[in-house]
């Protein structure tokens, strides 16, 4: 980790600023050299992924102002890794002078999901039925339009499944609500039947253009994303053209700038909005080697304006599979058979100590063969965790 003065590409090239320093930061790194920006990352940890292959990563937390403001001062941009800088500091970041893409008002509907539901439900968007609930007989009197189960989240900070809990009955929320305070909410929402999740990535920039991926499916165990087809097969042109049409009219209406992705349920007649994500997102991850454009090279032309590019697919089908962390932490002995066995095959690691169940890589293939591809990217995912015998 390094806390030197910041360094500029020569030419006149600007210097982009990312709060936090996890594996989208990391990503950004390769497309930042192809295009000739300089990157600086605010890292936590020297260890951290994007701190081990970004020459600029100063010491700070997303907490600290004033680690977000000599970031900011440094760079011609902010924007991020996560959602979780506090909304008070992307304000003051604001009233600074500071670029901050996406702005703090677009970043919220990111960051709480209770204002997400009212915001998007107001445009008309397809939604669950939801409520903000704040002990066991409001969730119950929600219960009562929906029918149990229901799906209760805590509108901030939940990810890859957490904060996420399916009750059957209010007593199963009571730990919940006994921790919150004043004020506080918890999200209801119905739970829906849905036929599979799907995700469509769209980017914005400040000049108004946008862009789009094909919608792709997303396969998800115990709340984790596990693999990403793309495009989503069977999807009617139709559907994919009404998901991809609000998803671009969500990122207009609540001036978004750079890549958001809109994950949804697919429904036995039309879709329903589940969660939003201002960055690049692992539904994304496909298009390193799968579009002419990826996310993250977007993700940086959007947040400074540049022309957004080419989101076209390289092949008819590509196959993403996460790599989770298993019982075996020497990751290169596996990443070593894993590209001997597929030379085709692309593997991305994150940089991260291996837990169980922790995402810390994923693995990429392409091509003419949906259900070989599918067998390739999960073994692949597999021997490197561990599952396969080695």
């Amino acid at each position: 980790m390094t806390t030197a003065e910041p360094v500029r590409h020569p030419g006149g090239f600007p210097l982009v600023g990312v709060v936090g320093a996890g594996q989208l930061a990391r990503m950004m790194q390769a497309p930042a050299t192809a295009l000739s920006l300089g990157l600086r990352v605010l890292a936590e940890r020297n260890d951290d992924g994007a701190a081990l292959v970004v020459a600029q990563a100063p010491a700070g937390s997303h907490t600290d102002l004033e680690a977000l403001l000599a970031l900011a001062r440094d760079c011609d941009v902010v924007t991020f890794d996560h959602e979780h800088v506090p909304p008070a500091h992307l304000h003051a970041l604001e009233s600074s002078g500071a670029v901050v893409r996406p702005s703090a008002a677009a970043l919220l509907h990111a960051q709480d999901k209770g204002v997400m539901r009212a915001r998007l439900e107001q445009l008309g968007v397809p939604c669950p039925r939801w409520a903000l609930v704040a002990d066991a007989g409001e969730l119950a009197d929600f219960a009562e339009t929906t029918g149990w189960p229901v799906v209760l989240k805590t509108p901030r900070g939940g990810y890859d499944g957490k904060g996420v809990r399916v009750v059957a009955d209010a007593t199963q929320a009571a730990d919940w609500f006994e921790r919150l305070d004043d004020g506080d909410r918890l999200l209801a929402e119905e739970r829906v039947e849905f036929v599979r999740e799907l995700a469509v990535l769209v980017a914005r920039s400040p000049m108004g253009q946008a862009a789009a991926w094909p919608v792709v499916e997303t396969v998800q165990v115990d709340g984790i994303c596990t693999e990403v087809l793309a495009p989503a097969p069977g999807l009617s042109p139709d559907r994919a053209a009404e998901v991809t049409q609000a998803a671009l009219r969500i990122a207009g209406e609540l001036d978004v700038t750079g890549v958001m992705a809109v994950e949804l349920f697919e429904t036995a007649d039309g879709f329903v909005v589940n969660e939003l994500a201002m960055r690049p997102h692992n539904s994304g991850h496909w298009t390193i080697e799968g579009s002419v454009t990826s996310q993250f090279e977007q993700h940086l032309r959007a947040v400074l304006d540049l022309p957004l590019g080419d989101t076209r697919p390289r092949a008819r089908w590509t196959v993403m599979a996460n790599v989770l962390g298993g019982q075996y932490p020497d990751l290169y002995r596996t990443y070593l058979h894993v590209l001997a066995h597929d030379p085709a095959l692309k593997v991305h690691l994150y940089g991260k100590a291996v837990r169980p169940g922790r995402k810390i890589g994923h693995v990429t293939v392409s091509g003419d063969d949906l259900d070989d591809l599918r067998e390739r990217a999960r073994h692949a995912a597999d021997f490197i965790q561990g599952v396969v015998d080695q």
